[in-house]
């Protein structure tokens, strides 16, 4: 940490995923929630081919929720530390001096581990789940491969590559029929966030097209069983080694299911019940759920775990997200809002939750 007092964190955010808006949006609330006395505050945006824009740009950006294509502001310099980021200043670059980087880009590019990668090369703290925990949290295939796997209850599901659906459909569809999918199913790009590119099929006609939505998405997809009317249960949780979770909420909404355009284009805020109608034993199930999740994953930071619930009392866990949305009307603060956690202090103390993890991996022998 540098000898300010101010802890000096860089909020990135933008990035080329199809999260780019929704991005922006978590970012001007994670800034503003953040506490002056406390932190020092640089911006850095990420256009959508990718460019690092200086921090003034960024504050522009914010401050219109649009990030510009413009030339690159910020350089970095792999095992640099504190001063691995470099800011252009008229013809010249300057070091930046940084303590840790908070990114705030959900989706591919961000919430998939390559993000985090580079935060591991700069050498520099980082808020969230690590390079192997984005990784698997992102991808819902693999994601559920190591719950089956650790015996925590996910729907019947197979998978498929776009090369696979796009040279033999019919093989996709065998697949489906000796799993013993039924109808309605989901379809979803293995690798992205806040519902983009997920449709519910409830024939053959609407499966082909699920199918190819998604494959304009991923490389990657799944096939889900949906289950019947369920109650959309999700849970915040935090920490390292020690997960600890928020109340439960459950999530409602007026469409079959909650997609991108009821989450953030309708107008209209969902219907949240915080914490959710459970008896104990159930709300003790989806923690210690949640919990197994988290470590199966090897989660850091931040996460939250979203289940469903069926008519018949059954409870399975749908998938986890390793970096939230955090505007005004995300769940995960809500969550946390309802267990006690200001949306300052659960900032706080993720901040400190990547400052321990990074001096745990500091104090790792790697050299050999």
């Amino acid at each position: 940490m540098s000898n300010d007092k101010k802890m000096k964190i860089a909020v990135l955010f933008g990035g080329r995923s199809a999260e780019h808006e929704v991005s922006i949006r978590s970012a001007r609330s994670i800034i503003g929630g953040l506490n002056k006395d406390e932190y020092e505050i640089v911006p850095i945006a990420i256009s959508r081919k990718g460019v690092w824009l200086s921090p003034e740009d960024s504050l522009q950006a914010l401050q219109c929720e649009r990030v510009p294509e413009l030339e690159c502001g910020v350089w970095f310099t792999p095992g640099a530390g504190e001063e691995a980021l470099r800011v252009r200043a008229g013809e010249t670059m300057q070091s930046m001096h940084i303590d840790m980087i908070f990114p705030v880009l959900h989706g591919t590019f961000g919430e998939d581990g390559t993000i985090q990668g580079l935060c591991e090369m700069l050498n520099i703290p980082y808020v969230g789940a690590g390079v192997v925990g984005s990784a698997l949290g992102m991808d819902k295939v693999l994601a559920k491969d190591v719950w089956a796997f650790n015996g925590i209850p996910v729907t019947p599901y197979v998978s498929a590559l776009r090369t696979e659906w796009q040279s033999d459909q019919g093989a996709v569809m065998v697949r489906c029929k000796e799993k013993g999918l039924g109808w309605p199913r989901f379809v979803k790009p293995a690798n992205a966030g806040s519902s983009v590119g997920i449709s519910k099929a409830h024939n053959y006609a609407e499966f082909v097209e699920a199918m190819n939505l998604a494959a304009q998405y991923d490389r990657k997809i799944l096939i889900e069983e949906a289950v019947e009317s369920p109650r959309e249960i999700e849970i915040g949780v935090i920490g390292n080694d020690e997960p600890e979770c928020s109340v439960p909420g459950q999530i409602c909404y007026d469409r079959e299911f909650y997609d991108y355009e009821a989450k953030y284009l309708s107008g209209d805020d969902p219907i949240m019940h915080i914490p959710a109608d459970l008896p104990k034993e159930m709300t003790e199930m989806i923690v210690d759920f949640a919990k197994r999740a988290w470590r199966a994953l090897d989660l850091n930071g931040m996460g939250r775990v979203d289940f469903l619930l069926g008519n018949d009392g059954r409870l399975w866990l749908n998938e986890v997200n390793t970096l939230p949305g955090f505007t005004v009307i995300s769940m995960f603060n809500r969550l946390w809002a309802g267990a006690g956690v200001s949306y300052s202090e659960l900032l706080d103390r993720l901040i400190a939750y990547a400052q321990e993890r990074y001096e745990i991996r500091q104090g790792l022998n790697v050299i050999h």
